[in-house]
Protein backbone atom coordinates (compact mmCIF):
# COMPACT_ATOMS: atom_id res chain seq x y z
CA UNK A 1 0.00 0.00 0.00
CA UNK A 2 1.40 3.50 -0.77
CA UNK A 3 -0.03 6.81 0.63
CA UNK A 4 -0.56 10.18 -0.78
CA UNK A 5 -1.20 13.76 0.89
CA UNK A 6 -4.16 16.00 0.29
CA UNK A 7 -2.14 18.42 -1.24
CA UNK A 8 -0.97 15.76 -3.90
CA UNK A 9 -4.74 14.38 -4.38
CA UNK A 10 -5.59 17.78 -4.81
CA UNK A 11 -3.58 18.88 -7.50
CA UNK A 12 -3.99 15.69 -9.25
CA UNK A 13 -7.74 16.14 -9.56
CA UNK A 14 -7.32 20.06 -10.31
CA UNK A 15 -5.02 18.91 -13.57
CA UNK A 16 -8.36 17.11 -14.32
CA UNK A 17 -7.08 13.38 -14.05
CA UNK A 18 -9.08 10.50 -13.92
CA UNK A 19 -8.55 9.01 -10.78
CA UNK A 20 -10.08 6.03 -9.19
CA UNK A 21 -11.42 7.56 -6.17
CA UNK A 22 -13.09 5.21 -3.12
CA UNK A 23 -14.29 5.91 0.01
CA UNK A 24 -14.70 4.05 2.53
CA UNK A 25 -17.14 5.92 4.69
CA UNK A 26 -20.20 5.15 6.17
CA UNK A 27 -23.41 6.93 4.66
CA UNK A 28 -23.37 9.84 7.04
CA UNK A 29 -20.26 10.57 6.49
CA UNK A 30 -20.35 10.68 2.89
CA UNK A 31 -23.51 12.96 3.16
CA UNK A 32 -21.72 15.54 5.47
CA UNK A 33 -18.71 16.24 2.83
CA UNK A 34 -17.35 14.25 0.64
CA UNK A 35 -14.66 14.68 -2.81
CA UNK A 36 -16.63 12.59 -5.16
CA UNK A 37 -15.74 8.99 -5.80
CA UNK A 38 -17.37 5.53 -5.61
CA UNK A 39 -18.83 5.12 -2.11
CA UNK A 40 -18.00 1.45 -0.44
CA UNK A 41 -18.49 1.20 3.47
CA UNK A 42 -15.42 -0.46 5.08
CA UNK A 43 -18.16 -3.11 6.28
CA UNK A 44 -18.52 -3.90 2.67
CA UNK A 45 -15.13 -4.26 1.69
CA UNK A 46 -14.34 -6.57 4.66
CA UNK A 47 -17.03 -8.72 3.52
CA UNK A 48 -15.37 -8.27 -0.03
CA UNK A 49 -18.86 -7.31 -1.70
CA UNK A 50 -16.61 -5.06 -3.96
CA UNK A 51 -18.41 -5.82 -7.68
CA UNK A 52 -18.65 -2.30 -8.32
CA UNK A 53 -14.93 -2.11 -8.52
CA UNK A 54 -13.96 -5.21 -9.67
CA UNK A 55 -12.71 -3.70 -12.85
CA UNK A 56 -10.16 -1.69 -10.92
CA UNK A 57 -7.70 -4.87 -9.82
CA UNK A 58 -5.10 -3.63 -11.90
CA UNK A 59 -5.70 0.23 -11.55
CA UNK A 60 -4.16 3.00 -8.99
CA UNK A 61 -7.02 3.26 -6.41
CA UNK A 62 -7.09 6.02 -3.78
CA UNK A 63 -8.85 5.33 -0.92
CA UNK A 64 -10.12 7.64 2.15
CA UNK A 65 -12.00 7.77 5.15
CA UNK A 66 -12.48 10.29 7.79
CA UNK A 67 -8.94 9.95 9.05
CA UNK A 68 -7.09 8.06 6.85
CA UNK A 69 -7.21 4.66 9.55
CA UNK A 70 -10.19 2.76 7.65
CA UNK A 71 -8.86 3.34 4.42
CA UNK A 72 -5.31 1.70 5.35
CA UNK A 73 -7.17 -1.14 6.21
CA UNK A 74 -9.30 -1.11 3.19
CA UNK A 75 -6.22 -0.27 1.10
CA UNK A 76 -4.72 -3.93 3.25
CA UNK A 77 -7.93 -5.83 2.31
CA UNK A 78 -8.20 -4.54 -1.40
CA UNK A 79 -4.06 -6.44 -1.45
CA UNK A 80 -4.95 -9.19 -0.66
CA UNK A 81 -8.17 -9.13 -2.55
CA UNK A 82 -6.07 -8.57 -5.95
CA UNK A 83 -5.88 -5.30 -5.75
CA UNK A 84 -2.71 -4.31 -7.42
CA UNK A 85 -2.17 -0.75 -6.69
CA UNK A 86 -3.76 0.62 -3.35
CA UNK A 87 -3.09 4.49 -1.99
CA UNK A 88 -4.10 5.64 1.31
CA UNK A 89 -4.91 9.34 1.58
CA UNK A 90 -2.95 10.33 5.03
CA UNK A 91 -5.19 11.99 7.31
CA UNK A 92 -8.56 11.33 4.98
CA UNK A 93 -11.17 14.37 5.22
CA UNK A 94 -10.50 15.71 8.38
CA UNK A 95 -6.56 16.13 6.63
CA UNK A 96 -8.62 17.67 3.74
CA UNK A 97 -11.05 20.03 5.30
CA UNK A 98 -7.95 21.30 7.72
CA UNK A 99 -6.09 21.82 4.47
CA UNK A 100 -8.48 23.25 2.38
CA UNK A 101 -11.24 24.29 4.32
CA UNK A 102 -14.20 22.84 1.39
Amino acid sequence: MNTITVEALKARLDNGEQIHLLDVREDSERAEFNIGGTHLPLGKVQAMQVEDIEGWKGDEVIIYCRSGNRSGVAALLMEQAGFKNTVNLVGGMLAWRDKFGE
